[in-house]
């Protein structure tokens, strides 16, 4: 019994302490070195690149758990994420958005401020996003595809004063 008791102490010892580690940068090279340490409410990894007109940017850092892994696409870039909650695990390669097949959805984008544009969807991109955020004191919408899971976890990122996903072609129009 106290052998039991001993041991269920030192697993309680090695795991309370162990917070997870990711690998952190905002990088336009795609690089990604530098490690940190997750604050204790941060439980997963996130590996996010989006390419806006031409240049890729890539973000990985730790994130609560909520994280979402998907696509987006706002006609004048595309996004995708991938979650995961081991040590170091957002260093795997995103797959290549140019190679998703379209998959029939059609949305609204918005290009400056007329959101007539249309956007063919593909991929896991199942839904079209309308989602009003704030830029540098602006607010801004935004129109495009999403997946569902990225679309229920926009709520949640800073600065996203509303938004709403939809499931029909062209259903995020301003009606």
């Amino acid at each position: 019994m106290d052998l039991q008791i001993s041991l269920f102490l030192l697993f309680i010892l090695f795991t309370a302490g162990h917070s997870l580690s990711c690998y952190e940068c905002l990088s336009l090279t795609g690089s990604c070195t530098q490690t940190s340490q997750c604050p204790t409410e941060l439980t997963s990894c996130l590996n996010a690149e989006f390419n806006v007109y031409v240049a890729p940017v890539t973000v990985r850092g730790c994130t609560p758990s909520v994280c979402s892994s998907g696509s987006i696409n706002l006609g004048f870039g595309r996004g995708s994420s991938l979650c995961c909650n081991t040590d170091l695990c957002n260093d795997q390669k995103l797959p290549d958005l140019s190679t998703n097949a379209p998959n029939g959805k059609t949305c609204y984008f918005c290009d400056g401020n007329t959101c007539s544009n249309t956007v063919s969807c593909s991929g896991s991109e199942d839904r079209c996003l309308k989602a009003t955020v704030t830029v540098g004191g602006k607010s801004q919408v935004l129109k495009g595809c999403v997946s569902k899971s990225l679309c229920d976890a926009t709520k949640l990122i800073p600065g996203v004063e509303s938004a709403s996903c939809c499931e029909g072609n062209l259903c995020n129009s301003n009606r």
